[in-house]
C-alpha cells in the first residue's frame, strides 16, 4: 500500500514534532501532556507562530504505532493533537490506539475540516480565513478566540452564539505580538461580558515549548 493510501487511512501522519510539556493555553493550562504537532494547514493565519508546520510535503510520514508508543512512555496519560490543522487527516485510528492505552485525547483545531477521531476535549479556535464547519461547533468543549484588534471581539461573539454555552467554555486570548496592547481591552471586555474567560500563552512567559 502506498504512503498516500496509508495517510488517507490514518495509519501514517505527517508529524512535525512531538514533545512532553505543560499545556499553556485555555482550559487545560498547567497540565502535563504529550503534544503531537501534525503538519499541513490550509488556514494560513498571518499571526501563526508555527508557520513551519504548514507544508506537510516536507515531513516524513510517521506510523501512528510509533506515536502511541512514545506517548505511552510519559507519566501524564494525556495527548494534545495540534498543528498545523490536524483535521486535514483521518485521526480515528490514532485516537483508537491512544484510547486502548488509557490515554486521554485532546484536539486543538480551527474546526475547518471534517471531524474525525474520538475526543475527551475539543478546543476550536475559529479563524476568519477559513471558518469552522458548523457541525464541528457542536463538538466544542472550548471556544478559544484570538484577539488581534478591536474588530475581533465582534467576531468572537458571532461564534459564541454558534456553540452550546452550557457545554462549551468561552475564552479570549490576546495574539502574542500585540498582547501588551490588547490585554487591557480584553480584561475590560470580560468584566463587561463575564461569560468569557481569558486565556494566556503562559508557556511563552515560562519559556517552555
Amino acid at each position: 500500500m502506498t504512503n498516500d493510501k496509508r495517510i488517507e487511512r490514518g495509519e501514517l501522519l505527517p508529524v512535525m514534532e512531538e514533545f512532553y510539556s505543560l499545556q499553556g493555553e485555555g482550559f487545560n493550562t498547567g497540565r502535563a501532556a504529550y503534544f503531537v504537532r501534525i503538519g499541513g494547514c490550509d488556514v494560513g493565519c498571518y499571526f501563526c507562530d508555527v508557520k513551519e508546520a504548514w507544508d506537510a510535503s516536507v515531513l516524513a510520514p510517521t506510523p501512528i504505532e510509533e506515536i502511541i508508543e512514545r506517548a505511552s512512555s510519559f507519566p501524564a496519560k494525556s495527548v494534545i493533537i495540534t498543528g498545523g490543522e490536524p483535521l486535514l487527516y483521518n485521526l480515528t485510528p490514532l485516537c483508537k490506539g491512544l484510547k486502548e492505552n488509557g490515554i486521554e485525547t485532546i484536539l486543538e483545531t480551527s474546526g475547518s475540516s471534517k471531524m474525525s477521531g474520538e475526543w475527551d476535549w475539543v478546543c476550536i479556535s475559529a479563524k476568519r480565513n477559513l471558518p469552522p464547519i458548523e457541525e464541528n461547533l457542536k463538538c466544542a468543549n472550548e471556544l478559544k478566540m484570538i484577539i488581534c484588534d478591536k474588530a475581533d471581539f465582534a467576531f468572537a461573539e458571532e461564534y459564541a452564539l454558534k456553540v452550546d454555552i452550557n457545554h462549551c467554555l468561552l475564552y479570549l486570548q490576546p495574539e502574542w505580538s500585540v498582547s501588551d496592547k490588547m490585554m487591557h481591552l480584553i480584561v475590560e471586555y470580560i468584566k463587561l461580558n463575564p461569560k468569557w474567560r481569558i486565556s494566556l500563552q503562559s508557556h511563552k512567559y515560562m519559556q517552555i515549548p
